[in-house]
């Protein structure tokens, strides 16, 4: 408590230098602004109340206190939360120096600082399966008290991360107020299985391939420019089976749908499937991590994020397609 107690006047000192003070002069309080640090890091009030143990009117309450208190707006309200506005961000730093404040109090085991929180992390499917989950398992081991939430789903990088710390996307992304971090590379190749090539042979060459269906994403579905972009190395082959999930695309390979361009750390863990024109076709994407500067100052999110490197480092060869 002396910690806080003697941190408040630079706290209320780092967000007055850019707004008003209220007549009374009265200092932020430290409880509110932990709400606003919860609500900045999810973008939806009644999951900060969740996370805090609050209910959605007291959250609202605690940052009409805030504002009253700094002389300004914190949040302003976006498609499906809210989002911090310039003044907001300057009172999140002094929040997250509370926050610390605090957290510093507790130790775990050896004396060392225990990590806990939420992290929730957005990525494509096979990413998700084999270089998030995996990561997340290594992070909870050492910190138990943090929790890791992955939310499957191949689309662009959003311009509102409300409720997300981490989103992982292919292709480089183009965004405002946030940090996009290039995280490396993975292949898609051509594949089929062991029936379906003995029953219809392989490909000879890539004009052989219009004889071909195709089992891939959904193309009026398709939101990532780059997997749009990764069919133009053939001529036009029929669709067979299509979907919006990717363990799809493999499933429905493996059941001699057609051939599937598919991600080869996913394909090559299959026995059953073969790789076809791997010389002529071998398409390179990258992943990227987009996140905000002030979430990745939280220890628990660079844990995460560490943990996701040293995963993608591990799975080079995989990633590439280097069986």
């Amino acid at each position: 408590m002396q910690l806080l107690v003697a941190a408040m006047p630079k706290i209320a000192g780092h967000i007055c230098k850019n707004a008003q003070v209220t007549a009374a002069n009265r200092r932020p309080s430290p409880d509110d602004l932990l709400v606003l640090l919860a609500v900045g890091r999810t973008g939806r009030y009644t999951t900060a109340a969740d996370e805090l143990g609050l209910n959605h009117t007291t959250i609202s309450r605690r940052i009409a206190a805030l504002e009253a208190s700094i002389g300004g707006r914190v949040l302003a309200r976006v498609a499906g939360g809210w989002e911090l506005t310039d003044l907001g961000r300057e009172a999140l730093a002094a929040a997250e120096a509370v926050d610390s404040a605090v957290r510093s109090l507790s130790t775990a085991t050896g004396g060392h600082r225990a990590l806990e929180g939420v992290v929730r992390i957005s990525a494509t499917d096979g990413f998700s399966a084999y270089i998030a989950a995996p990561a997340a398992a290594v992070v909870q081991r050492s910190h138990p008290k943090v929790a890791v939430e992955i939310v499957a789903a191949t689309r662009r990088a959003t311009q509102q991360r409300s409720g997300l710390d981490v989103e992982v996307v292919v292709g480089e992304p183009t965004v405002r107020r946030a940090k996009a971090l290039r995280l490396g590379d993975y292949c898609l190749g051509l594949y089929g299985s062991h029936d379906y090539l003995a029953e219809h042979g392989a490909p000879t060459s890539i004009a052989d391939l219009q004889r071909f269906p195709l089992v891939y994403f959904i193309d009026s579905m398709l939101q990532v420019d780059d997997l749009d972009l990764a069919t133009s190395f053939a001529p036009a082959m029929r669709e067979s089976v299509t979907s919006t999930n990717v363990f799809v695309h493999v499933e429905a390979t493996r059941a001699a749908a057609g051939l599937g361009l598919l991600p080869c750390f996913m394909a090559d863990r299959h026995d059953d499937l073969v790789r076809v024109l791997a010389d002529s076709v071998s398409i390179r994407l990258t992943y990227w991590l987009v996140t905000r500067a002030e979430t990745l100052r939280r220890p628990e999110v660079a844990a995460v994020i560490d943990a996701i490197t040293a995963r993608m480092d591990d799975q080079r060869d995989m990633l590439l397609g280097r069986r």
